[in-house]
């Protein structure tokens, strides 16, 4: 086993002198920049939390009124942090004008009270614009610590974005829960 010991001191002594540890850093440095660009388009799944909204609606008379989507109890909404697209221009699940979706957001889980059924809801922010400042809602049902940052809401999702500028939040429905 000399020979390896001696080959590997030859070999680790040649790298050293052919290189510099600023060097060797920067290499790294760059492969690390490379990796994380990569990142931001990556879906975050916030499945996990099984979050459910309180029925919203659910009230004791005949008459049922339509659902408020421009409420916090609003069904689609039981995982959502921002302030709504609804109460700014937009939709639910449309940004509004002269703004874009955040190119990553979260996922949730929120029961609809009319079917009884779970729906997988995308929440994206609406980036480009300054914050609308009405109807914020922070609703953390399903969230976890900060360190998991996929199932965390508390985070500009506008950062993978050109103009990363928060306005809004969307709540899309992507399907039914599985």
């Amino acid at each position: 086993m000399k020979w390896f010991d001696d080959w590997f001191e030859r070999s680790a002594r040649k790298v050293a002198h052919s290189t510099s540890r600023r060097s060797a850093l920067a290499r790294v440095g760059r492969t690390l920049l490379a990796s994380s660009m990569a990142l931001p388009v990556l879906p975050f799944d916030r499945t996990g939390g099984q979050a459910h909204a309180a029925g919203a609606g659910a009230g004791g008379g005949t008459a049922k009124k339509a659902p408020d989507e421009s409420q916090c109890d609003y069904w689609r909404y039981c995982g959502i942090d921002g302030f709504l697209c609804s109460c700014c221009g937009g939709t639910p699940s449309s940004c509004p004008p002269g703004t874009e979706p955040s190119k990553v957001g979260w996922i949730g889980t929120c029961r609809n009270p009319a079917d009884g059924k779970d729906y997988l809801i995308s929440y994206n922010d609406c980036c480009g614009k300054n914050s609308c400042g009405r109807c914020l809602c922070n609703m953390n049902l399903g969230e976890r610590p900060a360190y998991r940052i996929s199932l965390h809401n508390d985070v500009n999702w506008c950062m993978a974005n050109d103009n990363n500028m928060f306005h809004c939040t969307t709540s899309v429905i992507v399907g039914l829960a599985q």
